[in-house]
């Protein structure tokens, strides 16, 4: 995949639109959708693996569609890279509801700011471009925000709520407190960070009277 590659405007709407003329907005057919599904999951798969800049072909043949459909869907490279970081957001911050409906407060607390730590994990591989300075990339330190922060709000006030957790930190704050936990250190993986964080969680709860779970 180049950068320089574009498709027209009739490429992606179908059909010409006379000047001035309003344009609805087009649902995705079925196939379309799951072509875009599939380029996602394997862009995810091969950048986390073989970098950001990994070849189309890597990626086509992973989600076992054309090249040209990859271009169809994602004419830029950071086009693909935008996408495949929003995914991984939204998956992340939709996690939350689903945890707090499942789990006793700090339990999906705990668990949650777990599975951020295997988001951050996965996404070293778009950590080189999502911090290259590109202004295509520009928005997603705001995205990022916006959806994880309240997400994992939610979490926070009703851990506060059952006295489960210090109320001395922001969602913000620990969000930046766990990245820095799980920023890449010679000789350790992934199993030291989810060690560091369980600390972390364990120190939320210092003196509340509460602890960690029994696994």
């Amino acid at each position: 995949m180049t950068d320089n590659t574009a498709s027209t405007g009739t490429e992606a709407t179908g059909s010409a639109v006379p000047d001035g003329a309003e344009r609805a907005p087009r649902r995705l057919r079925a196939d379309a959708r799951r072509n875009i599904d599939s380029l996602l999951e394997a862009a995810t798969t091969t950048f986390a693996t073989s970098g950001v800049d990994a070849p189309a072909k890597q990626i086509a043949d992973l989600a076992g569609v054309g090249v040209g459909t990859l271009y169809r869907h994602f004419p830029q490279r950071s086009d693909l890279v935008k996408a495949v970081f929003q995914r991984e957001v939204d998956a992340c911050a939709d996690a939350a509801p689903e945890l707090a409906a499942a789990n006793e407060s700090g339990v999906a607390l705990e668990k949650w700011l777990h599975r951020y730590t295997e988001f951050l994990a996965t996404k070293q591989g778009l950590a080189s471009a999502l911090h290259s300075g590109d202004p295509a990339f520009a928005a997603l330190p705001d995205y990022f925000m916006q959806r994880l922060g309240p997400a994992l709000g939610s979490l926070l006030d009703a851990a506060r709520a059952n006295g489960e957790i210090c109320d001395d930190i922001s969602a913000k704050d620990l969000l930046y407190a766990v990245s820095k936990l799980c920023m890449p250190m010679s000789g350790e993986g992934a199993a030291h960070s989810r060690r560091m964080v369980a600390l972390l969680v364990d120190g939320l709860r210092h003196g509340t009277g509460g602890s960690r779970p029994a696994s």
